[in-house]
């Protein structure tokens, strides 16, 4: 996440988990291409369910306490994604295996907060190979995201293949399952991704990937020269690969009809995993009180208003 004010990254290392801003000083380049299929469905057959987010890596040295009883009561919550930064390899260890141990199916997302949103290669490969040396340090069998939100809303489609298909190089020597990615923008480019998967030159060779996008409602789809809507979903439906929300939440302003979106989404058969369960730096935490408001150490948590907001789209 996060392209947003770094609000206490000293206290908090506070980090959003989407495009925090609209776009709106973006350029408006409108595609000739329209790829528009409004019914097809892809089987999602992954070990991937609706479920939530999780951002520890700030809070407490990376050891807060998660309230593993409390999601479990929560009983639409299958899937928790976890954003690891990547100094924080030890404690994820301990967070996947708590995961795993309560009955939750995970994904692991490398996330770092100082280069959310870049288009530089290496940020990408990086990433690659930290996958590489730490994917069986972690235990293994969970679901590896490459990079959180790795691409701006500027990259070129061939670009975005090309250094993903030389970090997937580097991630298939340990790991054989399917990689998520996120797409470009911060999640928001379905266009771009659309384009780097089926008509740009390369196109990501690797088919056993899942495209996510993350919704908001400042949501920016610069490919579409308009804020993210439902239909810009068959962008990716209209790629053959799997596709999945691997974010959302409605906590900040803007004009994108966030819940129509992941309306749409589920219609298609993608799993959708809300913004957050805990670990935001600002509104969007499920439970009470949040991490960043001094619960990191906190022995008991209430659902919080916003639970309801993220709950019942799951």
């Amino acid at each position: 996440m996060k392209k947003i004010i770094a609000v206490q990254i000293l206290v908090f290392l506070f980090s959003y988990g989407c495009a925090k801003t609209s776009g709106g000083n973006q350029t408006t380049t409108t595609p000739t291409t329209t790829p528009v299929d409004t019914t097809a469905k892809i089987p999602f057959k992954d070990s991937i369910f609706n479920g939530v987010n999780l951002q520890p890596s700030y809070y407490n040295s990376g050891m807060p306490n998660f309230a593993w009883e409390l999601m479990k009561k929560q009983t639409k919550i299958k899937t928790v994604r976890i954003e690891i930064e990547p100094d924080k390899a030890r404690e994820a260890k301990t967070w996947i295996s708590e995961a795993k141990a309560n009955g939750f199916t995970v994904i692991a997302t490398y996330h770092k907060y100082t280069v959310l949103g870049s288009d530089k290669a290496q940020d990408l490969m990086d990433a690659a190979i930290w996958w590489r040396n730490n994917y069986v340090v972690l235990g293994g069998n969970f679901t590896i995201n490459l990079m959180n939100e790795w691409g701006s809303h500027n990259i070129g489609a061939s670009d975005f293949a090309k250094a993903y298909n030389d970090a997937l190089k580097v991630v298939r020597e340990v790991y054989t399952g399917p990689v998520i990615i996120d797409i470009p923008g911060w999640g928001q480019e379905t266009f771009t991704a659309y384009q780097a998967c089926k008509t740009s030159t390369p196109v990501i060779s690797d088919t056993s990937i899942i495209l996510s996008a993350h919704i908001y409602p400042n949501g920016w789809n610069q490919g579409r020269n308009h804020g993210i809507q439902a239909a810009d979903l068959d962008d990716l439906t209209n790629t053959g690969r799997k596709c999945i929300i691997g974010e959302f939440g409605n906590g900040i302003s803007g004009s994108a009809d966030w819940s129509a979106i992941i309306d749409r989404a589920k219609s298609k058969g993608w799993p959708v995993i809300g913004w957050c369960w805990n670990g935001d730096g600002g509104t969007m935490n499920m439970v009470d009180p949040s991490w960043a408001a001094g619960g990191a150490t906190a022995s008991s948590f209430a659902l919080s208003n916003y639970f309801t907001t993220i709950y019942n789209k799951l």
